[in-house]
């Protein structure tokens, strides 16, 4: 049995140019946002305390609590909100189309009832709201000629909503059945946020003319605006207020955060506190998505950090976490005294997780661009992107120093690290193998099959390389020749992956075929066969550090763990590990195993000994 143990999650999916709202339940302190198809709910308290809604056919743009955190509702690109428990593995309510385009915001009415969504119409209608359990059609909303990007309903009778877009518009509309009040034309630019505050008193639209202005609550008339002098100098793209409805926090496109203080008439609200920005000033921090609750205060930049401040202690410097966005292709384990797990993922982002911490940093990796693949030694890094060059990276504790580049003369399809003698590493490409040592290149070896991956043993005496035909060749390696001593048949597809095991007495490959084979190394004979439970093309593989557990990591997204000595049959299987596929696999030590995937989150699961 393998239980789950933490969740490394991935980062809010951002667009520039857009805010992103992002919302939580006070009463477990949890926050809900996006990325890509899936919704990840996580505790502000306990980080790594992680879960993770993956049903959704499209990618989702917004989640909210109902008012009494039983029910979410989520909904995507295509117009589709679903309605589901907090509990009992997600059970689904309902599920309705709602528009016929992208859903940019969504609302609950304060008694649960109803919910309201805006976005994208296609020429249809851009806002509706319906009943949460019916999905009957509650009001009129006409008044816009643009996306509406965000909606609010007011958490007090007597029922109002307001709805704000990319037609400089923000519309009143009273209810229930709702219809069109009036039209508020105050500002000069997109509308990008609409909020009520907590007792309904007050709602503050702000847009991208960089002003947050106030209204009454109950009859829209216009109270007052956040003052100009120290105000944003970029769009403001969302927007909180705080759970006494005394200040709002606000965040821009020009890096900051700012809270403000509201005036109990709404007459004007002057600025309270700049929360410093710590970052480099590149485009990534640009904020995009805040959030108050409770004692926290939320605010996300363009790259996915999440800061964290505490309310009480504005001075004291935020918490920040991050994750990935896109698929982490590259999983590794540092081995040091303080055991470290790099991932990479295709967009060139190296983060540093520390296991039972979670995020430890991300390496600032601005020399190289897109990673496609990377390997760990001892001190240093050797990464691939999609062009022809091998970095070999130093690292210098806590970042990576000055890269030294090479020219392999094609795109490397694997990379590998003689890990007793690290100045050694094979690279596989297409026509062959190039041996390197340190930043030089030894020798380029043309190999007459096509070249799929390839392995370096430890001492750096012997290569394994497979190919698009499926055969495993076994080279001896003496300076920079290479001599073929062996050819291994067993494999029907071409080979995906080849590793050593920690004690070098036996090596596993596996192919596109779906099918893994450990072999002994000494007599080149079958150690352990039969290994074709995953469904589709294994993707990685990994050995325990004493050598008796052997994971595949699949593109049906399964994790299995095969004991050497036992039959295939008696494997652990970790069903669904990761949305899309695993693309990562390493072992902590001998009971912890770590995935990674196309969901963007890295996992940790226990194995339990049967």
């Amino acid at each position: 049995m393998a239980k789950l143990s933490e969740t490394y999650a991935c980062a809010p999916s951002t667009e520039r140019g857009r805010g992103i709202l992002i919302s939580g339940d006070s009463k477990t302190n949890n926050v809900l946002y996006c990325t890509g198809r899936s919704v990840i709910i996580r505790n502000l308290e306990n980080p790594l305390q992680v879960s993770v809604y993956s049903e959704h056919a499209y990618p989702v743009t917004v989640a909210r609590y109902s008012p009494n955190g039983e029910w979410i509702a989520s909904a995507d690109v295509s117009g589709t909100v679903r309605i589901w428990g907090t509990h009992n593995d997600f059970v689904l309510k309902n599920e309705f189309r709602v528009l016929s385009g992208r859903i940019d915001d969504l609302q609950w009415s304060f008694d649960g009832m109803r919910i309201v969504a805006c976005g994208d119409g296609k020429g249809k209608s851009f806002v509706r709201a319906f009943m949460w359990d019916s999905g009957s059609t509650v009001g009129d909303f006409d008044g816009h000629s643009r996306r509406v990007l965000s909606c609010a309903f007011k958490p007090t009778r007597p029922f109002r909503i307001v709805t704000c877009g990319e037609d400089f518009l923000a519309n009143f509309y009273d209810g229930p059945p709702f219809k069109f009040n009036m039209s508020i034309r105050d500002h000069s630019n997109f509308v990008n946020c609409v909020r009520f505050s907590p007792d309904g008193s007050k709602f503050i639209t702000v847009s991208s003319d960089r002003k947050g202005i106030i209204y009454d609550g109950k009859t829209g008339n216009k109270l007052g605006e956040l003052s100009t002098e120290h105000g944003h100098k970029g769009s403001i793209y969302a927007v909180s207020w705080s759970p006494d409805s005394k200040q709002v926090l606000t965040v821009s496109a020009d890096k900051s955060a700012k809270i403000w203080d509201i005036v109990e008439d709404g007459s004007s609200g002057t600025l309270n506190k700049t929360l410093a920005c710590t970052e480099s000033g590149e485009v990534e921090d640009m904020l995009v998505g805040c959030l108050w609750q409770n004692d926290f205060l939320l605010t996300i930049s363009l790259g996915g950090m999440t800061n964290l401040y505490s309310a009480k202690d504005l001075d004291k410097s935020p918490c920040s976490i991050s994750g990935h966005m896109k698929n982490v292709t590259v999983l590794t384990l540092l081995k040091r005294s303080e055991k470290m797990l790099l991932t990479s993922s295709y967009d060139g982002v190296i983060i540093r997780w520390i296991p039972g911490k979670g995020y430890g940093g991300k390496f600032e990796s601005k020399q190289f661009g897109l990673i496609k693949l990377l390997v760990a030694g001892q001190d240093e890094v050797i990464a691939s992107g999609f062009d022809n060059k091998v970095y070999r990276v130093p690292l210098e504790g806590d970042n990576l120093g000055p890269a030294e580049t090479l020219d392999v003369g094609s795109q490397p399809k694997d990379l590998s690290l003689a890990l007793d003698s690290p100045e050694l590493a094979i690279v596989a490409i297409e026509s062959g193998v190039v041996l390197l040592k340190g930043s030089k290149i030894l020798s380029t070896v043309k190999l007459d099959f096509v070249v799929t991956a390839a392995a370096l043993s430890p001492d750096g005496s012997e290569a394994i390389v497979g190919g698009q035909d499926g055969k495993l060749r076994i080279y001896s390696v003496s300076g920079d020749t290479v001599t073929e001593q062996t050819v291994l048949e067993k494999h029907r597809g071409a080979i995906t992956v080849i590793k050593y095991s920690p004690d070098v007495s036996m090596f596993a490959s596996a192919d596109l075929n779906r099918e893994a084979v450990v072999w002994d190394r000494a007599s080149k004979e079958v150690k352990l066969n039969n290994m074709l439970f995953n469904t589709a093309r294994i993707n990685n593989l990994a050995w325990s550090p004493d050598s008796t557990l052997v994971a595949t990591g699949s593109l049906d997204t399964c994790v299995i763990i095969y004991e050497i000595g036992k039959p295939a049959s008696s494997r652990r299987t970790i069903k669904g590990a990761h949305l899309g596929g695993v693309y990562g696999l390493t072992f902590i030590d001998q009971d912890r195993v770590v995935s990674s995937g196309e969901d963007g989150c890295v996992r940790v699961w226990t194995l339990i000994s049967e």
